[in-house]
């Protein structure tokens, strides 16, 4: 007969906040591990095939909470991943590096093991691809990051780009000025620096073009001394708009250049520059490649799912994919 694990809770620790609002951390739990979890008389009693992971994950979430780290759904999901990896959320110690405060005054912090190596590549490398898919932090972490660069006076300006692919020859039945027709495009950099900056503070500094937020097409022909420079989506870039943007890097200068490989949004046909620069590129000092992952996910759960179906159909069906 199969033998139960029972797990005693330390009694200094919240047995509700563990278990969640109406138990949903020990139903997530259940689902994503295929155990059974009874509660009984300040334990609980596993069963099922993986519960010695299952039980590895309920003393780490108790930890995170003795530690003072506050536990939602998002936080359980990635700890559960990590453990059906072989990996644990303590050994990363994400929680205790800062990246910067908002200006709302709350911590900006890597939530994920990826988050914190590509935190760290940004910090020793002049140039860094941030690759994953949607809702990895990939841009929200550059941003951050440029801001902070900036407020240590490491660099003069920040720049940050990405092309408009989506908008082609519809741009002209755009109302507004040129500025104006390709602002949509640009809107998630926008989001990223208030919530960092705040509005007005972000809105003077590129006033006085401290930073500036232009579409690709811009960069052309520049030479970029003293600044921190990101090229978002850069999945939609050709092989030549790739190549004219690292080039423009100057003295003082760091790069961030950030995408996903699944959304390419390019006509059938054009290579992505993106894909080529990693292979062009990959070993050359200096220049690191950051690979974020579906355990990277820090949006709703739902979106690490639907990542994870799609992945699962292209691999099933990979005459349906255009980009393999």
């Amino acid at each position: 007969m199969e033998q139960n694990i029972k797990v005693d809770l330390p009694e200094e620790i919240d047995a509700g906040e563990l278990f969640g609002n109406m138990d949903e951390n020990l139903r997530l739990l259940q689902e994503t591990m295929d155990v059974e979890i009874v509660q009984r008389n300040g334990s609980l009693v596993l069963n099922g095939k993986d519960k010695e992971k299952a039980a590895g994950v309920i003393k780490e979430l108790a930890s995170v909470i003795a530690a003072g780290e506050s536990l939602d759904a998002q936080k359980v999901a990635y700890i559960t991943s990590l453990a059906e990896r072989g990996m644990k959320y303590s050994e990363g110690s994400v929680q205790k590096d800062i990246i910067c405060y908002t200006h709302t005054g709350k911590p900006l912090k890597p939530k994920t093991i990826g988050q914190k190596n590509y935190v760290k590549a940004i910090r020793e490398k002049e140039v860094v691809f941030g690759i994953g898919p949607a809702g990895t932090g990939k841009t929200y972490i550059a941003v951050a990051m440029a801001v902070t660069a900036y407020k240590k006076r490491e660099v003069q300006k920040i720049i940050l780009t990405r092309p408009a692919v989506e908008a082609g020859e519809r741009l002209g039945f755009l109302p507004g000025d040129l500025q104006e027709k390709v602002d949509p495009y640009l809107r998630p950099l926008y989001d990223a620096l208030y919530d960092v900056l705040g509005r007005e503070s972000a809105m003077r500094l590129k006033e006085k073009e401290v930073i500036e937020i232009v579409p690709l097409a811009y960069m052309r022909g520049r030479t970029l001394d003293n600044a921190f420079i990101i090229l978002d989506e850069a999945q939609n870039t050709t092989g030549e708009q790739m190549k004219m943007f690292l080039t423009r890097m100057g003295f003082g200068s760091r790069m961030v250049v950030t995408g996903d490989i699944t959304q390419i949004d390019l006509p059938r046909g054009k290579k992505s520059g993106l894909v080529e620069a990693l292979k062009v590129l990959d070993g050359i000092k200096d220049i690191a490649i950051c690979r974020l992952t579906d355990v990277d996910v820090v949006r709703h759960r739902m979106v690490k799912k639907i990542i994870n179906a799609y992945d699962r159909y292209f691999k099933a069906h990979p005459e349906d994919d255009e980009w393999s």
